[in-house]
């Protein structure tokens, strides 16, 4: 029996007003095909994004309660489709530092599983912005997600993790089919990375891509590259978004593509590498 379930990836230009980015989401949504198995997932920074410095941490919420993840969760239950945030801001610990949070939502509204971010951004890039410094406010994640859907077994990584293959390896090893990565590239390391990084996880984790992202130009000026994409396990490039506008991509998948291609080229049973990351 095929495995069939419709990804989507959801590309915005968010700016600094949750309520603003919420609409434009529910917008976006509305979009979409129906699908009886179907997983949407918004960009990085979906909620809030390019504002002030503190506003993230003035607006983080414990995480699995607040008014942001009370509303993210009411559209996945309006739009009857497994939703993934791609962050939001949660609390940590360090009063000083937030957690870039993933979180997963089922047709019911129901929280089934959240990620904090691993890898924190910190770069000198010839961009408008020119440093990124993200651990000086955001705490680092120190868990993997696997989230099972029925078939779809689903990977949680964000935006710069997908530079670090043995996260997405480890997930691999636990089963994953389906990688989300939720992102927010700048343009110039866009341009030089974007799709190349991408593609290689596909193919050496014989899982399917989603990875929506923020485009264009943000209220501080920030610059990012947009081109959302969905892949497959093969590493074709399924659907792709331009680089300029808000849009949403959506594609009909058959899971059983993962197994078929792990039984001629069996790339987990022949890695004889051990991944450093723990469950």
């Amino acid at each position: 029996m095929a495995k069939l379930w419709r990804l989507s990836a959801v590309q915005m230009t968010s700016g600094p007003d949750p309520l603003v980015n919420l609409e434009k989401v529910d917008q976006l949504l509305a979009q979409l095909p129906k699908a009886s198995q179907h997983l949407a997932v918004l960009p990085e920074g979906v909620a809030v994004f390019a504002g002030p410095d503190g506003l993230n941490l003035q607006l983080a919420e414990a995480l699995g309660s607040g008014p942001l993840q009370n509303a993210y969760a009411a559209l996945a239950k309006q739009h009857q489709l497994h939703l993934l945030v791609g962050t939001l801001p949660t609390q940590t610990s360090d009063p000083s530092r937030f957690a870039a949070s993933s979180l997963l939502y089922s047709p019911n509204g129901e929280l089934l599983a959240d990620y904090q971010k691993i890898h924190l951004f910190d770069a000198l890039v010839n961009d408008s912005s020119k440093q990124y410094l993200e651990s000086a406010t955001t705490m680092p994640g120190q868990k993997l997600t696997l989230a099972q859907l029925a078939q779809l077994k689903l990977g949680m990584l964000i935006c710069y993790d997908m530079r670090f293959p043995g996260l997405a390896q480890a997930l691999a090893a636990q089963g994953m089919n389906v990688m989300a990565v939720p992102s927010a590239f700048t343009t110039v390391t866009g341009e030089a990375h974007w799709h190349t990084l991408l593609r290689a996880r596909a193919i050496e984790t014989q899982s399917f891509v989603v990875a929506p992202a923020q485009v264009g130009t943000h209220p501080n000026g920030r610059q990012t590259y947009g081109h959302s994409l969905i892949i497959d396990p093969w590493g074709r490039i399924l659907a792709e978004a331009d680089g300029s506008s808000e849009m949403v991509l959506s594609v009909e998948t058959d899971l059983d593509l993962c197994q078929q291609l792990a039984e001629k080229m069996p790339i987990r049973h022949h890695n004889r590498f051990q991944s450093e990351f723990k469950t």
